[in-house]
């Protein structure tokens, strides 16, 4: 094997970390993402920046916290002017490529004031997260009274799925998404009843298949060295799968849920609020989870399958020798613990993330199937890739650190000692059942391998949960006064984060140390009183110098004469 030349970055839509064999789950086997394991190195402390797509991927693809990109929901664009992954990666040689999702949304108004048309090379790119897009398919065509949600959603897919004689106006929907009866009636993904259905779609037209295909496209035809992020649009919903996979699993398969009756009974006010909404409700029952997660597992199922058809597919062409392999999920799914579903709250059942990473080069031999527990941030990637490209990581940009260190052997920890998550919910019908202005709509997580708070802004107290002895999180002890220390040190930790320099981003830790002696040498003179206080050759261009004499009392005397 030789050096790492390109990156294969797979990033999976909604995939919990512990519904992989790799991560302990009992009855899902996922051999080939396994193997990548056994090949790799696993982390087991891998955290996201924000437990929804849209922001998560933004500080993926930014390698910046939410804080700092701004992109704090679905739909909120990336304003101009945020450095992407791409951007570090091409100045660094190396191209940056798309298959797949990004859940980006453009600040159109942004780019107007500037100039940038979207059918430019630069406006394409700022378009879209930073990516050269080969196929950008986001998975979602939805339709409402009001329109669609995402106009552009699936428009690739859909043309091949009608080219397949799919006859639909929206294939995606009616067949890659929902069953079908015996009469032919569309029996639709949305209704989590369907979940039972096989999908009306031959398997190899899937999505997930589909996008393989696509991905092994790409790179039959690039130049390298490349990044092709290759980004799955399951096992997120709907959940609904094609034969073989929808009755691989059965209500005998579903793990009993985390939660406890005490854990609603005492929630935080915040947590309550996402505990009792529709999503949260439909998943506390047994009849739902009973659905909804043998087709989530037939999901992942199908997705492992795929790696095997990738993975062999790169070993079969010999780039499996010279591409790194990176795996990993944008958030999990709370599948009804905690008594919620979806992923918007901060337990790890959603912020924490599987994350593997392979890497060719002979330097990595030695940490091959290990696992590692360092705290470990979503923003960590581009940091990463832009290591692996040969560039220099630009650290007053960049948050995040380089993993390459830990995959090389040399270091076994990162060099932070907390991880932060942040949720701005101040646009959702949550906020509105809380009665939550904009300012105050937003969450904040720090943890660290033992303690886990959780800020909600608006005056309430913090959630604090011992991980160390309540793995599961199911006690809250940020009302407890035997913890207020410890919630000060975490909280502590949080203002540590909040005290960061974060939009310098303009000029470097080097380029600031350089500019405290230049302005000295730049004739910029203050506070001397002689000029022999100061050395002779900052001040040269001030001595000894002569001009005519232009005060008005010497022009005065030279008129008397």
């Amino acid at each position: 094997m030789a050096k790492a030349k390109n990156i294969l970055f797979i990033m999976f839509d909604q995939l919990r970390w512990d519904y992989l064999s790799c991560y302990g789950h009992k009855h899902l086997h996922t051999p080939n993402i396994d193997r990548l394991a056994k090949m790799g190195v696993q982390f087991t402390r891998a955290y996201i920046q924000s437990p929804i797509c849209g922001s998560s991927r933004m500080s993926t693809y930014t390698g910046r916290y939410v804080h700092s990109h701004g992109a704090s929901w679905n739909g909120i664009p990336l304003k101009v002017g945020e450095m992407t992954m791409g951007d570090h990666l091409r100045a660094a040689g190396m191209g940056c490529h798309l298959v797949g999702k990004t859940h980006m949304r453009a600040d159109a108004e942004g780019m107007a004031r500037l100039g940038l048309e979207p059918d430019s090379l630069i406006g394409a790119r700022v378009a879209e997260c930073g990516f050269d897009v080969f196929e950008r398919d986001d998975g979602m065509k939805p339709e409402g009274p009001d329109g669609s949600y995402d106009p552009d959603g699936a428009k690739e897919y859909n043309k091949y799925l009608k080219a397949r004689g799919y006859e639909s106006d929206n294939p995606w929907h009616d067949f890659a998404n929902s069953g079908v009866d015996a009469a032919g009636n569309v029996l639709s993904g949305w209704f989590l009843k369907n979940s039972t259905e096989a999908a009306n779609i031959e398997e190899q037209d899937s999505e997930t298949p589909y996008l393989t295909r696509r991905g092994m496209e790409f790179i039959e035809q690039a130049d390298g060295p490349w990044c092709c992020h290759l980004s799955y649009i399951k096992p997120h919903w709907p959940y609904i799968v094609p034969e073989p996979y929808h009755d691989m699993y059965g209500p005998e398969h579903v793990p009993a849920p985390i939660r406890s009756a005490a854990e609603y009974d005492n929630a935080h006010p915040v947590l309550k609020a996402f505990m009792e909404a529709p999503v949260g409700k439909a998943f506390s029952r047994d009849e739902v989870r009973n659905a909804v997660i043998p087709a989530y597992m037939g999901l992942i199922k199908q997705c492992d399958d795929q790696m095997g058809v990738l993975f062999k597919w790169l070993e079969d062409t010999g780039r499996m020798d010279d591409t790194m392999i990176v795996l990993t999920s944008d958030h999990g799914d709370f599948l009804g613990d905690h008594w919620m579903g979806e992923k918007t709250f901060f337990h790890d059942t959603s912020t924490k993330v599987p994350l593997i990473i392979y890497d060719p080069s002979p330097e990595a031999d030695a940490t091959r199937g290990t696992t590692c527990d360092a705290l470990v941030e979503c923003i960590d990637l581009a940091p990463t890739f832009v290591d692996v490209a040969g560039g220099k990581v630009a650290g007053h940009i960049l948050e995040g650190h380089s993993l390459l260190p830990i995959l090389h052997g040399k270091e076994t920890e990162t060099p932070r000692d907390f991880v932060i998550c942040e949720y701005d919910y101040s646009g959702s019908p949550i906020a509105n059942r809380l009665g939550a202005s904009v300012r105050d709509g937003v969450m904040f997580m720090v943890a660290d391998k033992d303690w886990k708070l959780v800020h909600c802004e608006g005056g309430y107290r913090p959630i604090l949960f011992d991980l160390k002895n309540d793995p599961q999180e199911l006690t809250d002890l940020g009302d407890s006064a035997d913890h207020a220390e410890m919630i000060e040190r975490m909280y502590d930790k949080l203002f540590r984060w909040t005290r960061r320099q974060s939009q310098r981003t303009t000029r470097s830790e080097e380029q600031l140390l350089v500019m405290r002696k230049e302005s000295g040498r730049r004739g910029v003179v203050i506070g001397i009183y002689d000029e022999n206080d100061t050395p002779l050759e900052l001040t040269v261009h001030y001595r000894g110098r002569k001009v005519e004499n232009h005060k008005a009392s010497h022009r005065k005397d030279l008129v008397g004469e």
